[in-house]
Order: C-alpha cells, then structure tokens, then sequence
C-alpha cells in the first residue's frame, strides 16, 4: 500500500546517486530537485508541484538518482513501489498520455543538448533537411541508405523543385550500390544481441502479425525530417539512431530486440529528430499515428514498457553526453570505452583487460569526433600500451587505469 510520509523543512528524500526503487508523489508541501547540468556542470534547480510524481526514471530504470529531492517547507508526500506505481499508472489514461510526453520531451532536450555538442547550428527546412541526410549517406558510401532518403523524399514531395537533384543522387547511387552487391556483411557489434526484453511474448500473437515488417541491412526505416506517421517495435535484430551534423552522420544510440522507436514525432506531433537504420536484418511491428494512443491506452502492459523504455533512452543518452562534453581528446575516447564497460560489465570483475567489438569508426560515432582525430589518439594509447587495436576489436589493457585516467581529466576540466 502507498503510504503518506511527512518530511520536515529541510529534510533530504533521497540524494543523487542513491539507488533507490521508491517513486513519491508530493501530496502537501515544497519539494525541490537538484541535478547537475552535464554540458555546463551548474546546478539545476525544479520545483516539484502539489501532485506530481517524482523519482519515477530512476526508480523504474533501475539507475541511480540523478538529482538530490530536499523538503523546502513541511511536506508530506506519498510513497510506493515501483508494482505499486504500475498499477496507478495502468488504470489510468490521463496519467499514461502525460507521463509519455514528459518523458518524450526530456528525451528530445537531450538530443538537442547533443546537436549542440556536437556543432549542429544549422537551421533548415524539412526538405534541404532530408536532402542533406541523402547526401551524408552517399558521401559516407552507404549507398542503400542514400537510396532509401531518396525515395522517401521523392514520395514526400513529388512537386518538390529539388525532385531532379534528389532523383540523380539516387540514381547514382543505386548504381554504387548495385557494384557493391556482393560486398562483405557488415559485422555485428557485440551490442546488436543478448538485448532481447522478456516483455516481447504479448507481440508474439496472432493480432499483431498484420503489423509485421523486416529491413535488411542498410535500409533506412526513418530518415530524419520526414513527417512522423508511424512507430516501431523492434522483435529482432538492431537500429541505429543517427543525427546528421554539418554533412556528416553521428550516432545517438544503438537499439534491440523489445525496444521501441519513431514515438517521439507521434508523441509531440513534429518531424522525425533522427535517422533510424537497420544494422542488420531487423524485424519490426509497424504501428501508425491513428491508433498509437489507442494502442498505448487500451494496453497498459504496453505503455509501461515504453515508459520504461524512455527512461533508459534518457539514462543512455545523458551517459553519451557525458562523453560529448569532454575536451580532452584521449579522455573522451576513453570514456567510450568506459561506457561500453558499463553496458557489459565483465563475468570476473577483477580481470582488468576488456576487449570490445569496436573498431576506429565505432569509436568516431561514439565520441564524435573526426576518424582521423580518433586513429591519431587511437596510436597514442597503443604507444603507451594501454590498449591493443585489431581489424574488428579493440583491448583495453587494464580498464581501472583508463577510468584514472578519464577521471584525472575531468577533474582538470572542473578547477
């Protein structure tokens, strides 16, 4: 049972960092929530109101807090646990749609505070937008994705007076692509599998196969700008999300098996903010703008799922901020591999080698950086024998190491 918890002036909730599975809803009182701003590292101050939940992406992503809840004036809130809380939020449809677009616009600031960081000032229109997304695709050789841009802008804009230009890049295009058709299969990061949620059986009956779609490797399902007509459920295989910045194509995320994607237009009712591709062979459900909240709101298994799903997409792409904001070169790239020690922490917690399944451009997406600015920095870690680089992997000799020296880094940027 939810229980009603009085706190007096000046009491502390919880602290950041703390883990923690209680969510609270502000019942009487004054409650303030302290977090630190990644890009700047100022404080950050919100004021909780009188009836709203607090601590629910922590609490329901299983991280630690993120920000320190103080008691400004006698208060009581209530608590409950995270089953507790699932039952509120399934029976109720109001609190189900609000939960979803605050989580959605938290996720959208997010990946605006990225586009910053990562030197993304342009302004554009929907179509030089997808234009640029085509052209980025063609000039990084991946000619199927290019294709796909392409064709989805063709059928956006059929009057369009960039339809010509767009039609000649495709066809160039498909023709690099046709010489390539018997290029070698593109390998498979050790993060495209093992991420398959428990909770994909209720997709797996008979009224959801209508909604059934693949992509083979390459395909664009979402390009960047185009309006958001459709989301996606993902049943097998990976996407990335990427963000075309000043010509060139940035990794935002990496997802699997039980995941969703394209809510966010749906949810907010704009273009799409990003570019989702296949990485390899991808089965999804397709579902579309008509009867998403009907969807959502007449299956609350559902819409736990993707509550829960935004909070890990928010952790994720807070994690991949924390790297973007690093000057110092060499710390940057070692914080990559220090998130990915995180995203799959070792059998044996003592072994101090890890090897990750990345290569130079994995790093490049990751960190941001140029490719020759990340093989450069990549040779100075080799030099010190800190790490080992081969065609398709990459061993960190001791991991303990590189957090010292990431940390000493940051530490440098602080004072």
């Amino acid at each position: 049972m939810p229980k009603a918890i009085p706190f007096t002036k000046g009491s502390i909730i919880y602290f950041s960092e703390d883990k923690d599975d209680r969510i609270f809803i502000l019942q009487k009182g004054m409650v303030f929530l302290t977090s630190t701003d990644v890009e700047t590292g100022s404080p950050v101050t919100e004021y909780v109101r009188e009836g709203e939940f607090f601590g629910v992406k922590s609490a329901l992503g299983h991280f630690p807090r993120e920000e320190t809840a103080t008691v400004v004036a006698d208060t009581i809130v209530v608590s409950m646990t995270v089953s507790e809380f699932e039952k509120l939020f399934s029976n109720n449809k109001q609190i189900i749609m609000k939960m979803l677009r605050v989580f959605s616009n938290q996720l959208r600031a997010v990946h605006k505070k990225t586009e910053t960081i990562l030197n993304s000032g342009e302004k554009t229109n929907s179509q030089l937008g997808m234009i640029s997304v085509a052209k980025s695709f063609y000039e990084e050789e991946q000619y199927r994705s290019c294709c796909d841009v392409c064709l989805k802008f063709l059928k956006l804009y059929p009057t369009s007076m960039e339809k010509e230009s767009v039609a000649k890049l495709y066809m160039n295009s498909k023709v690099r692509l046709d010489k390539l058709a018997e290029r070698e299969t593109k390998k498979t990061s050790e993060l495209d599998s093992g991420f398959v949620s428990n909770d994909l059986t209720m997709f797996s009956l008979p009224a959801f196969a209508r909604f059934a779609k693949t992509f083979e490797a390459g395909s664009v399902i979402i390009s960047e700008y185009e309006p958001g007509e459709t989301f996606y459920l993902i049943q097998s295989g990976a996407v990335q999300l990427m963000k075309c910045v000043n010509g060139t194509q940035k990794n935002l995320d990496i997802l699997h098996g039980g995941e969703f994607f394209g809510e966010m237009a749906i949810l907010e009712n704009s273009p799409r903010s990003a570019t989702c591709v296949a990485k390899n062979t991808v089965e999804v459900l397709e579902f579309n703008k008509q009867n998403f909240e009907i969807l959502i709101t007449g299956n609350p298994q559902m819409a736990l799922i993707l509550l829960k799903l935004f909070c890990k997409r928010i952790y994720d792409q807070k994690r991949r901020l924390k790297i973007l904001v690093i000057s110092d070169l060499q710390a940057r790239i070692g914080d990559v591999f220090l998130m990915f020690d995180e995203m799959m922490p070792p059998v044996n917690p003592n072994d101090k080698v890890r090897k990750f399944n990345l290569t130079a451009q994995d790093i490049s997406h990751w960190s941001g950086l140029p490719i020759d600015v990340v093989r450069d920095e990549l040779n100075r870690f080799v030099e010190k024998r800190k790490i080992e680089v081969y065609d398709t992997y990459i061993v960190v000799n001791n991991i303990i190491d590189m957090k010292r020296t990431v940390d000493a880094r940051r530490a440098q940027r602080s004072a």
